[in-house]
């Protein structure tokens, strides 16, 4: 019976209300009768019988001007309402009309209970339906029940067009506006952010759609992180959807998790070896308001750590990972001490590790963004290469138990100032575990993240939101990719196991083509591609080359060898390393060339103390430059 009710057509639905609106006028009028005369039904008042059919059949015509019968249920209201009433005066009216033609003394009380039967009639059975669906789509599983995150223009745009998708039922509206709670808007009632999980019980909600484009992205996944963890599918309404007007917004509707974006399976097991690390300690997250540093506060906040120091070189930043973390970590007791500097402030450091016993020391704080690194030299590999080596020894002078570089594919065989000071990040870490005998020194190095800050999933989303074009910097790119997440995790559980000294490197899985991820996106936004076999479509890719720096693929490792550990997205690789003169040297050539303002000398010393790395262009093509790029022609890449 369900599935049949479901199923029925829009047609059929209209066919079933517009006899219902005819069987009432017979019914109607025998309750007037009766209640007019106080006497039996009306029974052998042969022409009043034949009054009842005409206006049976016009009870029909007159529904179906009004569009009554083509009106859905859950939309039965306002205007409807108005209609129906019109509809029960109009037959009211008529029946008078005629008796009065006829000439039959029909008392004027009669036709009007009759009105007003007709319409109380009307108006209860429909509202008795309605509760009738209501139940049967409540417990249909072929009906997925919705909820709508933000109650505002997007929200209540959203309900309207939900209520034309037969398999789709909004039932209430979620708020953070105290203003609104206890309202209802355009017939759904509005709660509270905060009792999301008490109506998710009630209407036993299956969806949340998030209709909040303009909240930050921060502040959305964090309310998605709390509605998924109570078991919803959580999707977003980008803002570009409030903006089209007339068109569908469903179509835009985008997955908030961005595991959806790729073709590999999630890691779902439990953090068991982290939680035994981090529980407890004192944890000290460099980079704190980044895209994968705050992921890593998120997840070490789970760890049930003694006290979290977040250090940060951006204000804005920090004071947006404070907000956040404070709130996570408030009910579970976590002392959260936010700190503003640059991790190569040797004095700062020092006091931060000291006055706050740091246990354990996770360094997420770096320059990434390849163009911009690649024209700001000295900055880069200052903050880059310095800051960890400052973080890094005082770290070992103040006994932390654990220090986690965390690193970059771009750092393999690199071929940009970027990826080469990370890898001179790494020598520096390898060079003092190799003499460290209190502080386990470990490096996880990974590739791209989904969503994090300058990627291009949130450059691609940007640009589609804008109707295009998306910009590609060349079809045959690859790149490896996993969620933040993932990312993040695997992090803390490299950290955990390591011995001292090692290179993690994190499976990504098969590296995925930039032209394609482009292409999920738009079709998941809801759009086309335009090109030669679709010049019709709606969105155009454009291919801009490659920019200074760029290489078409990555790699994870130099060498073969890999090693499997304790988990089986973690491997442990051998990688050559320098020895503690050739770092030493290096360091010291750094800073003067650092304090000296020399972007081309930076350069030099970098590509001299990272033997893989050979610069595109430098004025003046120092003679160590040339020796570096004519190693890197001559040898022969690993596989």
């Amino acid at each position: 019976m369900i599935n049949t009710v479901l199923n029925l057509s829009r047609g059929q639905k209209s066919g079933i209300f517009l006899w219902l609106d005819m069987m009432l006028v017979p019914l109607a009028f025998q309750a007037a009768w009766a209640l007019h005369t106080n006497g039996p039904a009306l029974q052998g008042e042969a022409h009043l019988w034949a009054y009842m059919l005409l206006m049976t059949v016009t009870a029909g015509v007159l529904s179906a001007q009004l569009g009554l019968a083509r009106t859905q249920l859950k939309d039965y209201s306002g205007t409807a309402v108005i209609r129906s009433a019109v509809l029960a005066t109009a037959l009211s009216a008529l029946f008078g009309l005629l008796a009065v033609i006829d000439g039959i003394a029909l008392h004027p009380g009669i036709l009007i209970i009759f009105g007003l039967v007709y319409f109380v009639l009307y108006f209860g059975l429909r509202h008795l339906l309605l509760w009738v669906v209501t139940q049967i789509y409540r417990r249909s599983s072929a009906v997925t029940r919705i909820a709508i995150y933000g109650a505002g223009q997007s929200g209540v745009q959203l309900a309207r067009e939900l209520r034309g998708r037969a398999h789709l039922m909004a039932y209430a509206f979620l708020d953070d506006n105290a203003m609104l709670r206890g309202m209802n808007l355009d017939g759904l009632p509005v709660y509270a952010g905060i009792h999301a999980k008490r109506v998710a019980e009630r209407y036993k909600i299956d969806r949340v759609i998030m209709a909040m484009p303009t909240l930050s992205e921060s502040k959305q996944a964090l309310i998605a992180r709390r509605l998924e963890a109570m078991g919803l599918e959580v999707l977003t309404l980008p803002y570009f959807a409030q903006l089209i007007g007339g068109e569908e917004i469903m179509g835009k509707l985008v997955p908030t998790n961005p595991a959806n974006l790729l073709t590999r399976e999630p890691l779902d097991e439990a953090m068991t070896a982290g939680l035994r690390a981090y529980k407890g300690a004192s944890v000290l997250i460099s980079g704190a308001g980044g895209s994968i540093g705050l992921e890593l506060c998120r997840q070490v906040v789970s760890c049930a750590p003694r006290k979290m120091v977040l250090f940060e070189l951006s204000e804005l930043a920090l004071y947006t990972a404070q907000t956040e973390i404070a709130a996570l970590a408030e009910t579970a007791g976590i002392e959260i001490v936010p700190v503003l500097g640059s991790v190569a402030d040797q004095v700062l450091v020092a006091r931060v590790l000291a006055a706050h016993g740091v246990d354990i020391v996770l360094h997420a704080a770096a320059y990434k963004h390849v163009p911009l690194v690649e024209t700001n030299a000295r900055a880069g590999v200052a903050n880059n290469v310095l800051g960890t080596a400052v973080l890094a020894r005082e770290a070992r002078d103040a006994g932390v138990k654990r220090f986690v570089l965390v690193s970059s594919d771009k750092a393999v065989r690199p071929g940009n100032l970027m990826g080469a000071s990370k890898r001179m990040a790494e020598l520096i870490l390898q060079d003092l575990a190799e003499r460290s005998n209190q502080t386990i020194f470990s490096i996880v190095r990974f590739g791209n993240v989904l969503g994090s800050s300058g990627s291009v999933v949130p450059l691609f989303q940007d640009q589609i939101a804008r109707g295009g074009p998306v910009t590609l910097t060349d079809e045959r790119v690859t790149r490896f990719f996993m969620t933040i997440q993932e990312a993040s995790r695997l992090v803390l559980l490299a950290g955990s196991f390591a011995a001292g000294g090692e290179v993690f490197v994190l499976d990504m899985g098969k590296p995925v083509r930039i032209g394609d991820l482009a292409r999920r996106l738009i079709k998941v936004a809801g759009y086309s591609v335009r090109d030669a076999e679709n010049p019709d479509g709606d969105i155009e890719i454009v291919t801009t080359g490659l920019r200074p720096g760029e290489k078409l693929h990555e790699e994870l490792s130099l060498r073969k060898g890999m090693q499997t550990t304790a988990h089986p997205k973690i491997i442990r690789v051998r990688e050559d390393h320098l020895s503690e003169i050739e770092v030493a040297s290096g360091l010291r050539d750094l800073r003067d060339a650092i304090e000296a303002g020399s972007d081309e000398g930076v350069i030099e010393v970098v590509a001299r103390m990272v033997r893989e790395y050979a610069p595109q262009s430098l004025p003046g093509d120092a003679p160590q430059i040339r020796i570096a790029r004519a190693r890197k022609i001559t040898e022969t890449p690993a596989e």
